[in-house]
């Protein structure tokens, strides 16, 4: 039987992936005040959850990914299809590793760090990756729009990236004694535990796409 935590997971990331959807299709305006707004409230929680000496690293972790979102652009323009595959995958990874982990995770890849992270949600994660990777390309045209670019080869590096991101937040918190980062999502911690895989899988996937 799925739980009320992990329904509440799975809406909250749909929710937020429509919103995305939502404001990079239809308005560049929209799709900059969005993460003005994301990028606010995440200093606000960073320094929630970080001692002073750290506030300032806590902010540049925040800072960077969501400076190089707006740099995002494939073939010298902005481009909302990539960035969307990015999180249909990070997303699909967080929750089946999230749901997988809880049912049947055993062997932790982190516990002092992470509790809950175990290597069964990961691998279990990772194989939903690759399979939302192959229904996304079968059933769209990304193939055709993000020419030259890998998409199975992204697939398999989100997982680390996402779970690094994870563990970097956990730190965070677990440094300043606190077990959510804020209050702006109700249930479900705050707004860097929604988005705390996409901080170094953003930079990272960037960096990929400007080399090739």
């Amino acid at each position: 039987m799925i739980s009320n935590n992990i329904i509440k997971r799975g809406s909250y990331g749909l929710l937020f992936m429509i919103l995305m959807w939502f404001c990079t299709s239809f308005s560049n305006i929209s799709f900059h005040i969005l993460y003005i707004v994301i990028f606010v409230i995440c200093i606000k929680e960073m320094f929630h959850i970080t001692k002073d000496k750290n506030r300032i690293l806590g902010s540049i972790y925040v800072l960077i990914p969501m400076i190089i979102i707006h740099l995002f652009d494939y073939n010298n323009g902005y481009n909302n299809s990539l960035l969307l595959f990015i999180y249909i995958l990070t997303w699909t990874f967080d929750t089946f590793a999230y749901i997988i982990g809880i049912k049947i995770g055993k062997h932790k890849i982190f516990p002092s760090i992470s509790p809950n992270k175990s290597w069964e949600g990961f691998f279990g994660g990772w194989s939903f990756t690759i399979i939302a990777c192959f229904v996304t390309i079968e059933f769209t045209e990304l193939t055709t729009i993000l020419k030259n670019i890998n998409l199975y080869l992204i697939a398999i590096i989100i997982p680390f990236t996402a779970t690094l991101g994870d563990f970097i937040e956990s730190y965070f918190k677990r440094q300043a004694g606190v077990k959510d980062s804020g209050t702006f999502i109700p249930g479900h911690g705050g707004m860097l535990d929604r988005i705390d895989a996409l901080m170094i899988t953003i930079p990272v996937i960037y960096i990929y796409i400007k080399l090739i």
